[in-house]
């Protein structure tokens, strides 16, 4: 039997947020009782809470939205590659020992433990990272990072140049206890129209 690695972290009203970000919220409709045989819930969140993808939208008024681009970048084979403790910002150089030659999938590791707070600091991609994984046709860019592009960045290099190279994206994932090594991945964002982006669920299963 394949193994199963979950790689995505907990939603939770407590669970950290982008700053000026929507929570994640729960509200109970229903309460089970006599009169009600089941509890029904709602919840409000944004799409950018916990492991998810990214769509054009996010950064362009005329960009597609999470429920018109295509999902085949989402399945598939992915290679895990740790740039742990390289900086603010993720080069090639952190990447070339693992790069003979890349799936067109990769999910970049670069933080020791996925955080239960906000943290701030944390590590960015570069736009010559994505030029170069471009290069190396690479389809699908995944980090253990809230963003690609740095907390304070007004001109999101790294989302402009990948949505130009029309790549995908996933952001905030847990790669904690994940070795360096090939795997499948699949991680579907949900078809929400008109959305910016959505949650998925990533797992990583043995090959």
């Amino acid at each position: 039997m394949k193994k199963i690695w979950d790689i995505s972290p907990l939603i939770s009203p407590g669970g950290p947020v982008f700053p000026g970000d929507a929570p994640y919220r729960v509200k109970w409709v229903l309460n089970y009782s006599q009169e009600n045989p089941l509890n029904l819930c709602s919840i409000s969140l944004s799409p950018h809470i916990g492991a998810h993808a990214d769509a054009p939208l996010h950064i362009s008024e005329g960009g597609q939205a999470i429920s018109d681009i295509d999902i085949w970048p989402f399945i598939g084979t992915c290679r895990v590659i740790h740039a742990l403790s390289c900086g603010p910002l993720v080069f090639p150089k952190h990447l070339i020992h693992a790069s003979a030659p890349l799936p067109e999938r990769i999910l970049i590791r670069s933080r020791q433990a996925a955080p239960k707070v906000w943290e701030s600091g944390f590590t960015a991609l570069s736009p010559e990272t994505i030029q170069w994984l471009h290069e190396q046709n690479v389809s699908l860019i995944g980090i253990d990072a809230p963003s690609i592009d740095p907390l304070n960045s007004k001109t999101l290099p790294s989302h402009n140049k990948l949505f130009e190279f029309k790549m995908r994206v996933l952001e905030n994932l847990v790669l904690d206890e994940i070795p360096e090594n090939d795997y499948e991945l699949i991680a579907l964002p949900l078809k929400l129209e008109g959305a910016c982006a959505s949650p998925v669920r990533a797992v990583l299963r043995s090959l």
